[in-house]
């Protein structure tokens, strides 16, 4: 089979690797691809939402399935549009993916199946966000309405802030938005849980836990994400078991009664309270990075799974894991999620000897002339599997030291919360 992946981060790199590692592949393509994915499969450097190139490609290269990592192009119909085309595409299509493309959309979706959530308010003026304030208590939590690369979402404390960034929103911040959510704040613990889904069925893909503030102990700006662990110990089978029955399955059948079943990854961002979960958002697609430390803990072919999806046949498939821990750090740009600069020098990485069970995803990287530059705010993820946590992390970091890239900086505190001190 020939293989098309769309997109050019630690994720698709992730994916990659995984890909290639299928007997069923002959040829891999990255659209645009990285560094990483450079050395697996042939990188073509297009635009991702220039759907006609993209199909152009597909044709000159005779590809038989198409994998879709990013959700923008999602969101905009890619798969609606390479269907109509005849191309074999593994992702939701575009009105299953205003899960992730409207806040607005996925709030409504819960009110109306009562799917376990925290209270809110959709606002398209600032008098709305006003009156919404007199009846509510801070911290609010104020959510730009569209796609906004994780920088969309911010927790205020006091009235004052929560005008100002809604005000931000209704100006134009985010291209996308033009409302805004507001919700109330959860106090509990984070979690990600992932299914996959054909139109009939789904399986279970997962369980992570995030690390989205950019500094340690959890302060600073929100970023896309600086670091991850699987599986999360905090999602229990008696946990799991609400999770599907109060949130997942109700979702699902609420797109097939629209008759837009979804297909493809599905992940539910939630907080936990008192053991109870709350949907806080969906995505819908792979989370990067969590995408890093679950994909290693695979032991089925994802290419069969990808088959199966495509074809509904999801049913049959054994999704088998490896009974380890997986953890990824981002190494990130200094500056980042601020400004940042690129094109720098990435010198040492062919000094770190990788055993079997460690990776180096490639996030924002290039090759030019040979030499590894920076191309983003997340560089490189630097991964590795085994039994304990304390220990993988302590590999993570060795490595990272050998790298001794100045330009870039880390958050060693990732897996705090199953670490004990």
């Amino acid at each position: 089979m020939n293989i098309a992946l769309i997109g050019s981060g630690g994720r698709e790199h992730a994916l990659c690797k995984k890909i290639n590692e299928s007997k069923l592949v002959k040829k891999i393509i990255c659209i645009p691809g990285n560094a990483g994915t450079s050395q697996l499969a042939t990188n073509i450097d297009a635009d991702i939402l220039n759907f006609d190139k993209i199909l152009k490609l597909i044709k000159i290269h005779k590809i038989n399935l198409v994998v879709i990592g990013p959700e923008e192009p999602l969101v905009k119909g890619i798969v609606d549009f390479l269907k109509k085309n005849d191309v074999k595409v593994f992702g939701p299509n575009k009105y299953a993916s205003k899960l992730e493309g409207s806040k607005a959309f996925m709030k409504m979706i819960c009110a109306k199946n009562n799917i376990p959530t925290a209270k809110f308010k959709i606002c398209s003026k600032i008098k709305q966000v006003s009156s919404f304030l007199n009846s509510c208590q801070v911290p609010l939590v104020v959510k730009a309405d569209g796609l906004a690369a994780g920088k969309g979402v911010a927790i205020c404390k006091t009235k004052k802030e929560v005008i100002k960034i809604s005000s931000e929103i209704f100006k134009g911040k985010f291209k996308s938005s033009r409302k805004v959510v507001l919700e109330e704040f959860l106090d509990g613990e984070e979690a990600s849980y992932f299914v996959i889904v054909d139109k009939n069925n789904f399986k279970f893909f997962g369980t992570a836990q995030d690390h989205k503030r950019v500094y340690e102990n959890d302060q600073g700006p929100n970023t896309g994400g600086m670091g991850a662990y699987s599986p999360a110990p905090l999602i229990t089978k008696s946990l799991e078991k609400k999770i599907i029955s109060k949130i997942i399955k109700p979702t699902l059948k609420a797109l097939k009664k629209k008759k837009n079943p979804y297909t493809g990854f599905l992940y539910a961002g939630l907080m936990i309270k008192h053991n109870e979960p709350y949907l806080i958002e969906y995505n819908i697609r792979m989370g990067d990075p969590e995408c890093q430390v679950i994909i290693p803990r695979l032991k089925t072919d994802i290419v069969k799974i990808f088959n199966n999806v495509t074809s509904n046949k999801l049913i049959n498939t054994k999704i088998k894991w490896k009974n380890k821990k997986c953890m990824t750090i981002v190494l990130c740009a200094k500056g980042y999620p601020g400004k940042y600069k690129k094109n720098l020098k990435i010198k040492n990485i062919k000094k770190i000897n990788l055993s079997k069970n460690d990776f180096i995803y490639h996030a924002g990287t290039k090759l030019l002339d040979d030499m590894l530059l920076s191309n983003g705010g997340r560089v490189l993820n630097i991964t590795s599997i085994g039994f304990n946590f304390l220990k993988i992390r302590n590999k993570i970091l060795s490595f990272i030291k050998k790298l001794n890239w100045k330009d870039g900086f880390c958050r060693k505190d990732i897996g705090w919360k199953v670490i004990k001190k």
